[in-house]
């Protein structure tokens, strides 16, 4: 019995999905790795075929669905090869915030516009000499009069170029306890005081534009004020089990994506004495090994998305799973990078993209360590 029951209707936006992805993403990719930035037509054509915000109640403005249309989102998305459209991060991590904790004005407001992709969404939370210590946040707000404002640097920022919406973290300086100081605001695109620092230049995911975000006296009005003054810890902590489930999806996907695309260039590659790579017995039982360690995260990852689909707790699973997954996709493009060898390290051969743009999935959305921290505090360690 599969862990996963997709229907029909499953399948069939799969394949509407994956011949999107052929046709509208796959030939325009090296392109947009120059050019650093995905344009936002490319969103708005994602809208406009019904692949963005698919979980979204459809009184909101979203599609109904349920998470297994977001799984296959995330999923086909990763098989590209390619990260710099961050779909999952728009649909399944921060839509989420404004459909859960914001009024009623709030989501009629803007989920249509980023289910349409007339509106790219980002969320802003690490900052220069913070990351995952929201305690110690140094973007504070203030009142005035029926307004906020406020001030501060964010950084690493995902989107962060090409977003219509951002959801702000910030921090009151004048309570006492740091995580009741903390709360969620929409600053739209435009609002007076809040710039964009420069495209940042990174290591990998090149085409994803990654930026540093600017509040200077960044003045909004109260009705963006997302949940309750004070609640943004409460916020974050609610939807870290979903986001760290969509990594641990793509993570695995990308593990399986390196797996398949080593055993065909294998199995079609000769050695010098005119047998296929893959006759080697070396080469087998590197292979057999990766695809064993893949077949391994891609159960897990399933269980654990029949448990959220459930309301299940999986905190403490999660937590495991983002860790264990992402090692795994860093460590099967390195011994793919090995057993291809030169070839390998072309860029028009595709490893050596993936090979930089896996290195970071082990560092967002918490480190590796604080997801084994968060696990051992759970187990009593």
């Amino acid at each position: 019995m599969d862990i996963l029951n997709y229907t029909d209707d499953h399948k069939k936006f799969r394949e509407d999905l994956r011949a999107f992805l052929a046709k509208e993403v796959n030939p325009f990719i090296p392109q947009w790795e120059k050019d650093h930035i995905v344009p936002k037509e490319v969103w708005r054509k994602m809208g406009e075929a019904g692949f963005l915000c698919t979980a979204q109640a459809k009184e909101f403005g979203g599609h109904g669905k349920d998470f297994l249309y977001s799984v296959i989102v995330c999923e086909e998305t990763s098989r590209t090869g390619f990260t710099g459209l961050t779909a999952s991060l728009h649909s399944d991590i921060v839509v989420p915030y404004i459909e859960t904790f914001g009024t009623l004005e709030q989501k009629k407001k803007y989920i249509p516009k980023c289910t349409s992709g007339e509106c790219i969404s980002a969320v802003a939370m690490t900052e220069p000499d913070h990351g995952s210590d929201l305690a110690s946040m140094t973007t504070i707000f203030e009142e005035d009069g029926d307004h906020y404002i406020i001030n501060g640097t964010k950084t690493f920022i995902s989107n962060g170029i090409n977003c219509g919406l951002v959801v702000v973290a910030a921090r009151d300086p004048r309570a006492d306890n740091p995580y009741q100081a903390i709360s969620m605001f929409i600053v739209e695109d435009g609002t007076p005081g809040f710039g964009r620092g420069k495209h940042l230049e990174k290591m990998g995911w090149h085409s994803q534009d990654t930026a540093e975000l600017f509040f200077s006296k960044c003045r909004i009005p109260k009705a963006n004020l997302l949940g309750q003054l004070g609640g943004g810890f409460i916020i974050l902590m609610e939807k870290l089990q979903q986001e760290r489930l969509v990594c641990a999806i793509g993570a695995v996907c990308a593990a399986e994506q390196v797996v398949e695309k080593v055993i065909e260039y294998c199995k079609n590659t000769k050695e010098p004495s005119g047998k296929p790579i893959s006759k080697n017995q070396g080469t087998q039982f590197a292979l057999v090994e990766m695809a064993t360690e893949a077949k391994l995260g891609r159960v897990f990852v399933d269980k654990l998305i029949a448990d959220h689909m459930e309301k299940k707790a999986v905190v403490v699973e999660v937590s495991m799973a983002k860790y264990w997954t992402t090692d795994l996709a860093k460590r099967t493009v390195d011994r793919a990078m090995d057993i291809v060898g030169d070839p390998g390290y072309l860029e028009a051969f595709g490893l050596a993209r993936g090979f930089r743009d896996v290195r970071v999935m082990p560092i967002f959305a918490g480190t590796n360590e604080i997801m084994k921290r968060i696990a051992a505090g759970f187990m009593g360690l």
